[in-house]
């Protein structure tokens, strides 16, 4: 089940994309407060060889998955390098696994990845946003680690959701 609506994704979307620049770096000063495991999983891209754009590109996912987080009225527990070290292992071992199919397996595997995942629509988000940046092709190893951060923020979001009682 999805802890962030898509509701409250767009709502997150058209929030921080308004932001002023001065609004924007209070919210990532949160985020530091708050997820700094995650914040420093961005920052670190710059060891990656990741620019200062490409950087800005996977911070403002980040942004606004803070930002949704936020809105969900739910208490959300900081993000452990345990779960974000977790959480990287398995898209990790999605990928060696799919790395072996033919191409129209590697489609299949991905699509039921996709739809067993319980926030695709921030997949869709994050799949956007590298295609509007011409970076989906994954050209080098910096922009594999572009990628790779940026699903894994996704992935921890879903880890960490607060499970609801009902």
């Amino acid at each position: 089940m999805t802890s962030i609506s898509n509701r409250l994704l767009v709502d997150a979307v058209l929030s921080v994309e308004r932001m002023t620049f001065k609004e924007r770096e209070q919210l990532a000063d949160e985020v530091h407060a708050r997820q700094p495991n995650l914040f420093f999983s961005v920052l670190a891209l710059r060891l990656h060889g990741a620019t200062l754009e490409q950087i800005e590109m996977v911070l403002n996912l980040l942004l606004v998955f803070y930002e949704a987080m936020k809105s969900s009225g739910k208490a959300w527990p900081v993000i452990s390098e345990v779960v974000q070290e977790r959480c990287l292992k398995r898209i990790s071992a999605r990928v060696r696994f799919i790395e072996g199919l033919t191409p129209q397996q590697q489609a299949q595997a991905i699509s039921d990845a996709i739809a067993d995942h319980p926030e695709q629509q921030l997949l869709a988000y994050v799949r956007g946003k590298f295609g509007e940046h011409g970076l989906l092709g994954i050209e080098s190893e910096t922009e594999k680690m572009l990628m790779l951060a940026a699903l894994n923020l996704v992935e921890c979001i879903a880890e960490a959701a607060p499970k609801s009682t009902q």
